[in-house]
């Protein structure tokens, strides 16, 4: 399993114009590390978009869901920070989704990461897991250019709890029902994931409903509690 924990908060959005230095240093310095010391997390990461929207998708890799709703997690999340305060003013088109790890296959991080929100047809949700976790997944771990694929499902409730950080962003953050990830160090071939394994038509067929949203990112930083001295 090449993700660190059995649940992720995965998010993406944009920021406001000439606030991209300040979101990456608050970031780096301050809030990959205050999040990851929170018990259960184990790693957190931040890319920014090659090809597709928003600007942004953050990660974060947890030893199991509960851990998103835990009480040390919520009260750092209704005491934030001076800096955190003022970056989450300029977050903008917010989607901040707290998942179940559903299959996680490859070993380590990619340099880069196509993302794809997806949601079922109505009564096709078990044949479009079957399809993921069957093969397709594991497949494409392996495959040449790539080195991780992952299906997380996204939990409606927990995602929706309310805290004072969810207050200074500009809008409610939309959630996604699941999530796939591809990792890969090849920008060729996750192309090729999108515009073939993965593509519109692909998907469809297997039990989605609509247009996913997909984007392709590149991994900017990335801290551990390895590298925090706490692992």
């Amino acid at each position: 399993m090449a993700l660190l924990g059995n649940g992720a908060m995965v998010f993406w959005h944009d920021v406001s114009a000439g606030s991209d230095a300040d979101y990456q240093d608050w970031h780096a310095h301050e809030h990959l590390a205050e999040r990851v010391g929170i018990p259960g997390f184990q790693r957190g990461r931040r890319y920014v978009a090659v090809d597709g929207a928003p600007r942004y998708f953050i990660m974060y890799e947890v030893d199991a869901l509960a851990v998103l709703t835990s009480a040390d997690y919520l009260a750092r999340l209704n005491d934030p920070t001076p800096w955190t305060t003022r970056a989450l003013g300029h977050f903008r088109n917010s989607n901040r989704t707290l998942c179940q790890v559903a299959a996680s296959h490859g070993l380590g991080l990619g340099g880069l990461l196509l993302t794809l929100q997806l949601a079922p047809a109505p009564g096709r949700g078990d044949d479009l897991d079957a399809w993921l976790t069957g093969g397709v997944l594991a497949a494409l771990a392996g495959r040449s250019g790539l080195n991780a694929a992952h299906l997380l499902k996204g939990d409606e409730a927990a995602s929706q709890t309310e805290t004072a950080e969810k207050k200074l962003r500009d809008r409610p953050d939309a959630v996604a029902d699941r999530v796939v990830l591809v990792e890969g160090y090849d920008e060729a071939a996750l192309a090729a994931v999108r515009d073939g394994d993965l593509s519109p038509a692909a998907l469809r067929d297997a039990g989605v409903a609509g247009s996913p949203q997909v984007a392709l990112y590149r991994l900017l930083n990335s801290v551990s509690t390895a590298d925090l001295g706490t692992a």
